[in-house]
């Protein structure tokens, strides 16, 4: 190998070769492989993984999260939350229902009082003189 050569091959390695640690194999051999989304990507030489330095955190931050949950429990809309949020419906959608999921069970039955009151819709709805149409007899 001549001189040229080597020096080639040596600025090659210090430009390929990285003190990064693969996430899978914890192998030091490894090198540059392009950019993905603005981040420079790295490739294991002994078991072909592909991976970045950082990781960022990808989503809604807890504080959107919460006040979207909030001005759902306040009677908001799910497409009236997305209209003033910037947030997907779908999204809130989701979120209500994780929300949901980690609520305790209804209490048991000793805890459920005895006196319950009613709404005064039902008294009207009994008291109608027709049950359907629009008031014709």
């Amino acid at each position: 190998m001549s001189c040229t050569q080597w020096a080639e091959a040596i600025t090659f390695w210090a430009l390929h070769t990285v003190g990064m640690k693969c996430p899978r194999c914890e192998s030091s051999n490894c090198s540059k492989n392009g950019h993905k989304n603005g981040k420079q990507r790295y490739i294991c030489k002994q078991c072909r993984r592909q991976f970045v330095e950082s990781y960022s955190r990808r989503g809604y931050s807890e504080e959107v999260r919460h006040h979207c949950l909030k001005l759902y429990v306040n009677g908001m809309g799910f497409r009236a939350i997305e209209r003033c949020t910037g947030v997907n419906h779908n999204t809130v959608i989701n979120w209500v229902k994780q929300a949901g999921n980690s609520l305790p069970d209804a209490p048991p039955a000793e805890v459920i009082p005895e006196l319950a009151q009613l709404d005064e819709l039902q008294t009207f709805v009994g008291s109608k003189k027709t049950s359907d149409g629009c008031g014709q007899l």
